[in-house]
């Protein structure tokens, strides 16, 4: 792609989504999620490949319908209440709109569209999907996180939480895993909203650096399935063990990064008299594990036949991914450091 396209893209991208995280306005809001969409669209069809170009397709026409939901939402709270404020939501309108951030987010069960796009596109694209373009309707339902109807925020979490782990455990594509991994995670994010957003938020931006971490790296070792996975151990060993580790991170195993927000949230549940609730979150999310630890094993515990049993490697140097070290690095050892960003 042409760097001046590509770099007018990325700022409309950044554009949009800055657009809606500083919006007092309904119909501001929603000119940021449209911007963001459409910043995307081209950089999904960066590969002129037909399962590219499907790929754009599904995510437009959900996105649209998504927008549509948002628009439509916030004209019925301005016909009832007459301010298009984002905070004078009435319960009709705030549930439509509810369904429709969390339609964008890619939420069970408006989930169908998440993995068949991230399958289709490129792994850098597929990380600014799966993070970037979450901000923007993630902010919105947090700035109305108190108006939000709390049956549908467990019921959809729950959802989320078992397609999650069930979608993922038949997949051989990194692509699709990570996409059933953002089902759950965000399937975490949703059951809590309404019990703590900040606590909420805590989740999505340790869940954006560790979905972030783990598309750089499977960028670096340029690897889209299990069986490439399963080489990249005589490639780059050091590499691979820290995938490996953010695999576990993924799956909240202590004493990494994403065992933070499941002990937190299940604390806030337990708090807040919903221990039903916080056991079978628990007893869900091992579905989940089941497929990290799958992936862990033949990540690191199956080695690929003709290794190299030589010291020195006889490829050329390559350049450094300090990007990659430094998102790896976090993906793994905030855990000691969760009380200072608490209180952030």
């Amino acid at each position: 792609m042409n760097p001046l396209a590509l770099t007018i893209f990325l700022l409309s991208l950044a554009i949009g989504t800055t657009i809606t995280l500083s919006s007092f306005h309904w119909l501001l809001a929603w000119i940021g999620l449209e911007i963001n969409t459409l910043a995307i669209i081209p950089l999904m069809t960066k590969t002129p490949h037909p399962r590219a170009i499907e790929a754009a397709t599904k995510y437009f026409l959900t996105q649209a319908a998504a927008s549509a939901l948002v628009l439509f939402s916030s004209l019925i709270s301005a016909w009832q209440t007459g301010e298009w404020s984002i905070n004078s939501l009435m319960d009709l309108p705030m549930n439509i709109l509810s369904i429709a951030l969390m339609m964008k987010l890619g939420l069970a069960p408006l989930h169908f569209w998440m993995p068949e796009v991230l399958q289709g596109i490129s792994l850098p694209t597929g990380l600014i999907l799966s993070t970037w373009q979450k901000i923007a309707p993630m902010a919105l339902l947090l700035q109305t996180s108190h108006l939000i109807n709390l049956n549908l925020t467990i019921a959809l979490g729950l959802t989320s939480i078992m397609v999650g782990g069930w979608g993922g455990i038949g997949q051989t594509q990194l692509r699709k895993i990570m996409a059933f991994s953002s089902i759950g995670h965000l399937g975490w994010i949703i059951v809590i909203l309404k019990f703590d957003p900040q606590l909420s938020l805590l989740n999505f931006v340790l869940y954006i650096i560790m979905t972030a971490a783990m598309f750089m790296s499977l960028t670096t070792i340029s690897a889209t399935k299990m069986l490439e996975i399963s080489t990249s151990w005589s490639k780059t060993p050091a590499l691979t063990t820290t995938t490996m580790l953010i695999l576990l991170s993924l799956a909240g195993l202590p004493p990494l990064t994403g065992f933070a927000p499941k002990l937190l949230i299940t604390l806030e549940l337990v708090k807040q008299n919903a221990t039903l609730l916080a056991v079978m979150v628990m007893f869900i999310s091992l579905l989940a594990l089941f497929f990290y630890i799958r992936l862990t094993y033949v990540v690191t515990l199956t080695l690929s036949p003709n290794t190299p049993n030589s010291l020195l490697t006889w490829r050329t140097a390559s350049r450094s991914y300090s990007t990659t070290a430094i998102m790896n690095t976090m993906a793994l050892i905030l855990l000691p450091i969760t009380p200072t960003l608490l209180l952030l």
